[in-house]
Order: structure tokens, then C-alpha cells, then sequence
């Protein structure tokens, strides 16, 4: 895993790790087109959460504008991890259209929504 600050990726995601948190940063759209590439990343990230000491998790979505429903159903798994290892989830740098699919599908109030990546660190804290 990459120091505080450095990036590591695994083609569609990006990781940084500050402590017991990751912070996954989709590099593209998470388009349905993308179905496989999502799907072999978001097995990569699950991974990371099985016995590294990692608990919390941070989406930094600021290289994206959209995610469709297989993004959705990789944020469900990822939540579903986070919660068995008692940490947090947050999202930050999220677009106004990405605001929106979390608001219309209500998972706006599983997850907190931050402007900023300290913001969002300091959520999974609490």
C-alpha cells in the first residue's frame, strides 16, 4: 500500500491509505460499459479490506461525473465490508449529478457526503 499522499493504482481505481483508512479514487466513469473493469477493481479494493487492518473507506470521486448501477452495487459491498469490521464509509468531491443518483436512491443516508477528502477522513473517523 502507498505512503499518505502517494497513489497506487489498479486500472480503473486509484488507492492512497492514511492509517486504517483507504481512500479509493476512480480514475474514469463508472459507466455500465465499464461492467468488467468495475468488477475486477472492486474485487481488488474488497481485498484490501480482508485482514490488512484497514477499516474505513473513502470514494474520492473527483475524476468522475457519473456511476451507474454496478458502481452502486460495489459502493453496497463495500459498506457491507466496512460495517463488518465495525469502521466508516464516506464519499467527498462528489458532482451535482452523482449527488443526485445517491439522493434518488436513498443511499444518501447510509453514507455521509463531504465537500472535501479531510472532511470525509474526519467522517469515517467519528
Amino acid at each position: 500500500m502507498s505512503q499518505p499522499g502517494q497513489a497506487t493504482g489498479s486500472g480503473i481505481f486509484e488507492f492512497e491509505q492514511e492509517g486504517d483508512t483507504i481512500i479509493v479514487v476512480p480514475a474514469v466513469d463508472l459507466r455500465e460499459l465499464e461492467y468488467q473493469r468495475i468488477e475486477e477493481g472492486a474485487r481488488k479494493v474488497l481485498d484490501l479490506l480482508n485482514g490488512t487492518g484497514i477499516k474505513n473507506v473513502v470514494l474520492d470521486i473527483r475524476k468522475t461525473d457519473y456511476y451507474g448501477t454496478t458502481a452502486l452495487g460495489f459502493f453496497m459491498k463495500l459498506w457491507k465490508s466496512v460495517r463488518r469490521q465495525n469502521g466508516g464509509m464516506a464519499f467527498c468531491n462528489v458532482s451535482d449529478h452523482e449527488k443526485e443518483i445517491l439522493q434518488i436512491t436513498k443511499l444518501d443516508h447510509l453514507w455521509p457526503i463531504c465537500s472535501s477528502r479531510s472532511e470525509a477522513l474526519k467522517a469515517v473517523k467519528d
